[in-house]
């Protein structure tokens, strides 16, 4: 600003004629972290920034990364539906609009479809549980599986309403594993192929259902851990189809991805 001064005849000092930057306006003061003996972690008002922070953090990485190189090209990618539903889209989203000589796809299929695509070359880049991968992973990397409390749902209900995914389901095997180890007693009360299907279950609040955390809406979240059992993880991993080594447009969807999973 004090090199633009005098372009434009005026004083940083202030004055009729001078430029004086606006300040935010306050707002009131939210605590977004709890601290005690034990660390640090998120309160409320932090889970519900963490997905803005996490997209702030990878448009920095990426604008630092991409300056000066302009991408160009198609890039196909296959994301499990849990995924198709976070900040994942959103990272590709800000990637196409660093570099708007790209097309990028993204699919939601079944397995089925998806290793049909992969292999006739639309789409390049599956990220998926690893065992529905159509290649070998090129990485891995481990995330929590959450229980998500419907509405009004009271967890020490005896039997407990369980919102469940369809077979064939890693998700749904996990749930009832972790129930029957407890010796838990449970029913079933909605089932559905589909996040979206689930999700509209949890919000009219038929039940409980395993989620990973980015699905996780605040209201659903479970404030009694002890009254239902823990939950494994899923392994996710990342498979590149080999003839797209080399391509600048794949790397940089990949470490887009990487970033944000």
């Amino acid at each position: 600003m004090t090199e633009a001064a005098p372009a434009s005849l005026a004083r940083t000092s202030g004055g009729p004629a001078g430029i004086r930057p606006a300040r935010p306006r306050a707002r009131p003061a939210r605590p977004l972290l709890h601290r005690s003996p034990s660390g640090v972690s998120p309160t409320g008002a932090g889970e519900e920034l963490l997905p803005y922070a996490d997209r702030i953090l990878a448009l920095s990485a990426q604008a630092l990364t991409e300056a000066g190189r302009a991408l160009t090209g198609h890039c196909g990618v296959g994301l499990h539906e849990d995924l198709a539903a976070a900040q994942l889209p959103q990272a590709l989203a800000d990637l196409a609009h660093v570099h708007p000589g790209t097309t990028l796809e993204v699919l939601t299929l079944p397995k089925t479809a998806i290793r049909e695509a992969y292999d006739a070359g639309r789409i390049q880049l599956v990220l998926d549980e690893v065992p529905d991968l159509p290649g070998p992973p090129r990485w891995t990397v481990r995330r929590p599986l959450v229980w998500a409390v419907g509405q009004g749902v009271d967890v020490t209900t005896d039997p407990l309403p369980v919102v469940l995914f369809s077979n064939p389901c890693f998700w749904r095997t996990a749930v009832l594993e972790a129930l029957e180890r407890t010796d838990r007693r449970w029913r079933t009360v909605f089932e559905s192929n589909s996040l979206v299907g689930v999700l509209a279950a949890l919000r009219a609040g038929l039940g409980v259902a395993a989620l990973m955390p980015s699905n996780l809406e605040p209201s659903m979240a479970c404030h009694d851990e002890d009254a239902l059992p823990a939950l494994p993880d899923v392994e996710l991993g990342l498979a590149r189809h080999p003839r797209t080594e080399g391509d600048p447009l794949i790397d940089a969807v990949e470490v887009a991805l990487r970033r944000m999973i």
